[in-house]
């Protein structure tokens, strides 16, 4: 069988060498393209490195000057002077600026101030705001306090407080006694941020009728206990012990249930031996009460007297219009 042969033309041949000399070249540029790409990811990833872990703790050790010392990744050490070191996250949020306290140096090391601050920065891009949630932390503690804070506790810790500013001994001997008698038998163990219009009740309407002075002052002073652990955050709400707005609808105002008894007047001719004996008083009231014989003024007018209202040189009280 004869055999053939082909013969490609010069040019033909020519045209594919070249394809595939420039088909190699394409080759080798994409492999330097990715070389470049890997080279320049690798120093990238260096300098992120080197950005987010610029403090030492020999750097922190030796620090002299107070300033605020970054060591990457939002994360601050706050050098005072007098000597203290915070570890402060410092972000963005909304707009604000927002600074997180992570602990003290060296009580929180370097590695765990950076742990903590790479937890805050996951809860950040998971939407949770670390102040905010620290925030929430502490109210849900202070509620906790509140709950095992009780009525009874609040009111010593008011008598407390206030004892000192009391300056009648005996106001102040006999500020438990209703108290002791007639509430903390009610509600004194029980929680204060529990304490509610009904219970309040419970304390004051069976004495409305019979002791309505007492009752009245003792009401008094439940409101101002409530409104001092409301003060204290021990807790929330309007007082359910005021009595404008509040009580006033539940119970009969005070004139209703016993009103008012006029005294009978004290003969003329009393009056002399009277006064001898009202001066060998020196409480308070004796002095006001003699105060107001020799002004002939109005109870209220003397109870409300201010010493810029009276000319001691002149022998000249000058009572305020509708005093």
């Amino acid at each position: 069988m004869a055999t053939k042969t082909l013969t490609l033309p010069l040019a033909t041949a020519s045209t594919a060498f070249d394809a595939a000399i420039a088909d190699l070249d394409a080759k080798i540029a994409e492999l330097a393209a990715r070389r470049a790409a890997l080279k320049a990811q690798a120093c990238g990833t260096a300098k992120r490195r080197r950005q987010r872990d610029r403090l030492t703790d020999r750097k922190i050790q030796t620090l002299k000057n107070p300033g605020f010392y970054a060591d990457g990744g939002n994360l601050y050490l706050d050098h005072k002077d007098p000597p203290s070191k915070n570890w402060v996250l410092r972000y963005t949020r909304a707009g604000r600026t927002h600074d997180h306290g992570l602990g003290v140096y060296p009580a929180v090391s370097l590695a765990e101030a950076r742990l903590t601050r790479d937890a805050a920065l996951a809860k950040l891009r998971a939407g949770i705001d670390p102040v905010e949630e620290r925030r929430a932390t502490k109210l849900a503690s202070k509620l906790g306090q509140a709950k095992a804070m009780t009525f009874r506790q609040c009111g010593e810790a008011f008598f407390a407080a206030h004892e000192k500013s009391w300056t009648n001994a005996k106001y102040a001997a006999q500020w438990r006694q209703p108290l002791e008698a007639y509430v903390y038998p009610v509600f004194g163990d029980s929680p204060v941020a529990a304490i509610d219009t009904a219970l309040v009740m419970r304390a004051i309407e069976p004495l409305w009728g019979s002791k309505t002075e007492t009752a009245s002052r003792l009401r008094g002073r439940v409101e101002n206990i409530l409104n001092w652990a409301t003060t204290r955050g021990f807790r929330n709400g309007e007082n359910p012990a005021r009595w404008r707005g509040h009580i006033e609808n539940l119970l009969p105002k005070r004139s209703k249930i016993a009103p008012a008894k006029s005294f009978a007047a004290l003969p003329y001719g009393e009056l002399p031996g009277f006064m001898t004996e009202l001066a060998q008083k020196t409480g308070l009231g004796a002095l006001a009460l003699r105060f107001t014989i020799l002004t002939a003024a109005r109870t209220g007018e003397v109870l409300k007297a201010r010493w810029d209202e009276i000319d001691l040189a002149e022998k000249l009280w000058i009572i305020p219009g509708g005093g």
